[in-house]
């Protein structure tokens, strides 16, 4: 989705007569997508990036190393778990590196500081005492997740997709605390598909079944000197009842955006707002040699990678920003959600920035400011005996917002139906800036005491500030009606909206 400014003139899109009312409830509704965007003067949708911040683990352990990735974290309660393949694929001498696969698992309490468990469950070496939680079929992309399910039997809590095409497909696991895994069946679930990449799975609440994302190929080319698979890296979807049965795949489909690699998807339900499904997917690009990709970091080891094949060397990798309310079909930013960021050692390389699956809930590094989100994505690869990943911080729902200047700008939703009796914002205004809020009709007219002059200007950052008019907060008298909502913002950010109660 790509970022556009607007004249103060100028109404994107035309508004539909009769537009059905779109029933929000007391869901959290955020602005990764247009859904409930029905104007915008003067106004648009910024993505924002995350903020880097300290290096979460170092891979360094000799069943690790350089090709360490495809990383999934989950909070349950107060544990944070971080599961990733250790790896030491890479490139020595010009030659391509292999070595046996493990998949581990590090602990943390707060989602900042980690810690690898001697879980003393695998051998590697003659020795037990390591973090490795997994060495069987599916050890190349095994990725966990926290089965919400109603019902989901105890043995049954953590449960994972995992498998490449040379064993057959996509295997079923499970496992009853995210550290002792089985296979839940002998043979692959899922078998038509490419799977070389961070496969995944979840318990969609909002569809009432299980969700699959996979690894698939579009069709494609191989032209020139510069290296081309013959397709593109694709997502593919598939649906379950039972997490043993699938079907219902498609091709994920996107709104305004070139056909390009994605390497992994990352997609799974919001936490605060689990309607909205967000994928974080890296984009993969090959740009071969020139000035600048001389000029980027490590250029001896970017050439000693190429030796063994150019795209190791020349290719480049960033995390994307995507969201679907269906599963299929997704608004995905074309701008870069997390690029490379400035030139510094173990970064602009293949394998830089690939975001670990999930974003978690940590605390500010700020005292007493509200919490935040994390996200973790890798640095350095495919050279020497180790990676990490690094932590980045974004505010809860700032994926993207509803951005107005100095000289301000406006924001009208759809016809909407809310219940509750209090509308909360989650916004950020300069010192001197504001927003106003008018409750209208379904026709657009202002109702009486919710028109915007009878609003008091909303300034400051906060995640969930309550509107008030003049007669106070309370909105119960409109709960359950078609109402459209005006926001006129000046050098504000609005994130998310959503009616509650009191």
């Amino acid at each position: 989705m790509r970022i556009v400014m607007f004249a103060a003139l100028l109404v994107l899109p035309v508004t539909a007569q009769g537009q059905e009312p779109v029933e929000i409830g007391s869901r959290r509704e955020l602005f990764v997508d247009g859904h409930l965007i029905d104007k915008l003067v003067g106004a648009q949708r910024r993505l924002h990036e995350p903020v880097p911040r300290e290096v979460a683990i170092v891979h360094d352990a000799p069943w690790e190393g350089a090709g360490s990735g495809y990383h999934s974290v989950i909070r349950d309660g107060d544990v944070y778990r971080m599961y990733h393949r250790g790896s030491k694929l890479g490139v020595e001498n010009g030659r391509l590196k292999t070595g046996k696969q493990v998949y581990c698992y590090a602990e943390s309490k707060d989602g900042i500081h980690w810690e690898k468990p001697n879980l003393g469950l695998f051998e590697h070496e003659g020795s037990k005492e390591n973090n490795i939680i997994w060495t069987g079929v599916g050890v190349h992309n095994f990725a966990p997740f926290l089965d919400t399910r109603p019902g989901c039997p105890p043995e049954s809590r953590y449960k994972a997709l995992a498998g490449t095409a040379q064993e057959g497909g996509l295997f079923a696991f499970h496992s009853p605390d995210g550290i002792h895994w089985s296979l839940m069946r002998k043979e692959p679930v899922v078998t038509e598909g490419a799977f070389d990449s961070q496969n995944l799975a979840f318990w969609d609440a909002t569809a009432g079944k299980y969700r699959a994302y996979f690894r698939t190929f579009t069709k494609g080319v191989t032209t020139g000197k510069v290296w081309k698979p013959a397709g593109y890296r694709a997502i593919r979807t598939a649906s379950s009842s039972d997490f043993l049965s699938w079907g219902d795949e498609a091709d994920l489909t996107y709104e305004d955006s070139p056909v390009e690699h994605l390497y992994t998807n990352q997609i799974g339900p919001y936490f605060r707002a689990p309607h909205i499904l967000i994928g974080f997917p890296t984009r993969y690009i090959e740009r071969g040699w020139s000035p600048s990709m001389r000029a980027l970091p490590q250029l001896a080891d970017r050439e000693q990678r190429s030796a063994a094949h150019i795209r190791y060397g020349t290719a480049l990798t960033e995390g994307l920003l995507m969201a679907s309310r269906n599963g299929v079909h997704f608004e995905r930013w074309n701008e870069a959600f997390l690029r490379p960021g400035p030139q510094r050692p173990e970064t602009w390389m293949y394998g830089h920035n690939f975001i670990a699956w999930h974003a978690v809930e940590t605390k500010s590094s700020l005292p007493d400011a509200p919490n935040e989100l994390s996200l973790y994505a890798t640095e350095g690869s495919w050279t020497g005996d180790s990676n990490s990943i690094r932590r980045y911080t974004l505010r809860l729902d700032g994926f993207v917002s509803v951005n107005a200047g100095w000289k301000g700008g406006e924001l009208i939703t759809r016809p909407l139906k809310f219940t509750g009796d209090r509308l909360g914002i989650n916004f950020s205004t300069s010192a001197a800036g504001g927003i106003h809020v008018e409750i209208q009709d379904a026709d657009g007219a202002p109702i009486s005491g919710f028109a915007l002059d009878d609003c008091a200007e909303v300034f400051g950052d906060e995640l969930d500030r309550t509107v008030e008019w003049n007669d106070g907060s309370d909105v119960s008298s409109l709960s359950g009606k078609t109402v459209r909502l005006r926001f006129v913002l000046k050098d504000a950010d609005l994130y998310a909206l959503k009616f509650s109660e009191n």
